[in-house]
């Protein structure tokens, strides 16, 4: 069962970091449990001036407001990666770290910041069709630094890496199996 204090503490460790902070998978569902729980205490109808349901309701409050400014800083940070990863085509750290659905937000934001981009090449050049040169993959193992077409240095990528790369090399990995396709 979550406290108080783990809320808080969860907070302080985002606030004072500038990486994702691992946070244990069901910490959303056990600060729901807490939230309930507080306000169940909160709304007893016992004497209103409690100090005990006084300082549940303060404590209850407190703990919202913490869970807030904690998923706020967080997606703070995933936006900042979102915009690193779209730059260098490379977006390894911290998704291990991410909650589903801040990863299906991380991959929502690239989705829409690959469509931008497409859709700025193709008033650049005119309007007309706009090929795609590269694509983004999912990392199934681990892998070594290599070298691109170009001769410049790639990787290395860890498994659950994500990464913008050139569609040839993407057909090379793809092919050994060593990377999904992002949809």
């Amino acid at each position: 069962m979550i406290t108080y204090n783990d809320i808080y503490e969860a907070a302080r460790k985002e606030r004072y970091s500038d990486q994702l902070q691992a946070i244990p998978k069901n910490f959303v569902d056990e600060v729901s449990s807490y939230l309930k729980d507080k306000k169940e205490m909160a709304s007893k109808e016992s004497d209103d001036f409690s100090d005990v349901i006084i300082k549940t309701k303060k404590q209850l409050e407190n703990a919202i407001t913490l869970f807030k400014e904690l998923i706020l800083r967080r997606r703070k940070k995933i936006l900042n990666l979102v915009l690193i990863a779209s730059e260098t085509g490379i977006s390894k750290q911290d998704f291990d770290n991410m909650f589903k659905f801040e990863k299906e937000l991380f991959e929502d934001m690239m989705a829409c910041i690959d469509t931008s981009d497409k859709k700025l090449d193709g008033s650049l050049n005119g309007g007309g069709k706009v090929e795609i040169k590269n694509e983004m993959v999912t990392f199934k193992e681990d892998i070594a630094e290599f070298m691109g077409l170009d001769g410049e240095k790639m990787g290395p990528f860890s498994k659950g890496d994500l990464a913008n790369l050139p569609k040839e090399i993407v057909n090379i990995l793809k092919d050994d199996g060593k990377v999904e396709i992002m949809d």
